[in-house]
């Protein structure tokens, strides 16, 4: 139903992963995972507030890797984490170790807030079903800025080695794009989950913690509606300023020797489950989207049914790039996968939150995925994903499916066995907070 022609068309030129998974489903800890190439629990970043140099000064991140091998690097927009949208047109929590460039947009979306129509006017404008249909142009949005410093340090830095980060604000909330992508989602055919979500209900409670009051923060049917119209408008807005990157690229005969990675840091409910956003355990938040394109690589205009991580991006990169990264990343190269996208590939994606003071953990594999909440004690979840990708028949307490539930839950406890807990659940709580 979304229209994005030109993140199809980067999609048809690399390969699409259709099962890559981040590693908590939250800006700033997905973010800083990505870029250290380690687990939240190494990183100990699970909110909004705390850098992870404050635990790890000396890690060297993706783009450091970049910089000590005589690559220019920069960022243009919201790469490390922002508050959104009110630290835009700032550094936000960013790391200035990790760029020779860093830049910062603001545009007359973020000045005309006032402008805004709130559903949920209790929420913080970073975590309301709230939208605008913007006047002006695609160029006046701090998206549209973000795209054009980007071009800039394109053509400024074309004939040198560089890793530039283009970070885009949209879809995020709150969901502002120029009328015309409005347009393209007339409201007679944007619909809601129907029903009273009986699998949610019996579903445990963390499992539905991330939306209060549950479901749709209290909207009504009409509401969210309008809500899912402006976050698809949102995304092919940001899909139109990706094909001005991927236009500059071709322009400055750059497409084939350049890497490119689309990625966001976590997914997105639009409704099912009674959910909205992020930060829970269930497939549509944990799955993210993830293409590379990657010059030559046999694999290119093919997907990916494997399960991969985002902590495999940074040691992709280096691989392809034929650089040495850190020893102690967490992810293992997808060179193989760009190669022949159906490769054998049987490593997991292991996926957190936490709720209070206990965390939730899950794992997804080719076929299951599995989620507990504090070690069990909260509840657990088993989905089929083979047969059941909706994930509607909780299998967990099924006799038939001890085994597979003591297998899954042996991989669980492998991976968090040395698990970082916050002081007195101070993390978690936080990492509940609204994004201002």
């Amino acid at each position: 139903q979304v229209k994005s022609p030109n993140i199809d068309r980067l999609a048809r030129s690399g390969v699409r992963f259709d099962r890559a998974y981040c590693q908590f489903p939250l800006c700033s800890p997905s973010r800083t995972s990505i870029l250290t190439g380690l687990r939240p629990d190494t990183t100990q970043v699970y909110d909004l507030q705390k850098h992870f140099r404050s635990v790890i000064p000396d890690v060297v991140t993706l783009p450091q890797m970049f910089m000590r091998n005589g690559y220019f690097a920069a960022r243009v927009g919201k790469i490390y984490h922002y508050g959104n949208p009110g630290q835009i047109g700032t550094p936000g929590l960013d790391d200035a170790p990790s760029w020779n460039v860093a830049l910062n947009p603001r545009g007359r979306d973020k000045d005309e807030e006032d402008k805004l129509t709130n559903h949920t006017p209790k929420r913080g404008l970073g975590s309301a079903l709230v939208f605008m249909k913007a006047e002006g142009t695609d160029e006046e949005q701090t998206d549209g800025k973000v795209a054009t410093e980007v071009i800039r340090l394109l053509e400024s830095n074309k004939d040198k080695p560089f890793f530039i980060a283009a970070g885009f604000y949209r879809p995020h909330c709150p969901y502002i794009a120029p009328k015309k992508y409005f347009d393209l989602y007339p409201m007679e055919k944007i619909t809601m989950a129907q029903g009273s979500f009986p699998e949610a209900l019996a579903a445990p409670k963390p499992s539905l913690a991330s939306v209060a009051p549950w479901p749709w923060f209290g909207t009504t049917e009409t509401q969210s509606r309008e809500a899912k119209q402006a976050y698809y408008a949102t995304i092919s807005f940001v899909d139109a300023q990706v094909g001005r990157l991927l236009d500059a690229l071709d322009r400055l005969k750059l497409a084939e020797k350049t890497i490119v990675v689309f990625w966001s840091d976590h997914g997105y409910h639009e409704g099912e489950h009674g959910l909205w956003m992020k930060q829970s355990l269930w497939e549509g938040s944990a799955r993210a989207p993830l293409l590379i394109h990657a010059p030559g690589a046999k694999g290119n205009g093919g997907f990916s049914p494997r399960t991969v991580e985002f902590v495999d991006i940074f040691p992709t990169l280096a691989d392809l790039a034929g650089l040495t990264p850190p020893k102690n990343l967490a992810g293992a190269s997808l060179r193989p996968l760009l190669e022949s996208p159906a490769a054998p590939w049987t490593k997991p994606a292991f996926t957190q939150v936490w709720r209070g003071s206990y965390p939730g953990h899950t794992v997804r594999t080719e076929r299951w995925r599995y989620t507990e909440w504090d070690n069990g004690r909260q509840g657990a979840q088993l989905f089929d994903m083979a047969s059941d990708p909706q994930e509607l028949h909780d299998l967990a307490a099924e006799p038939a499916h001890a085994g597979t539930v003591k297998q899954l839950k042996s991989l669980v406890a492998k991976n968090w066995a040395n698990e970082y807990r916050p002081s007195g659940g101070k993390g978690g709580k936080q990492a509940a907070k609204k994004e201002k």
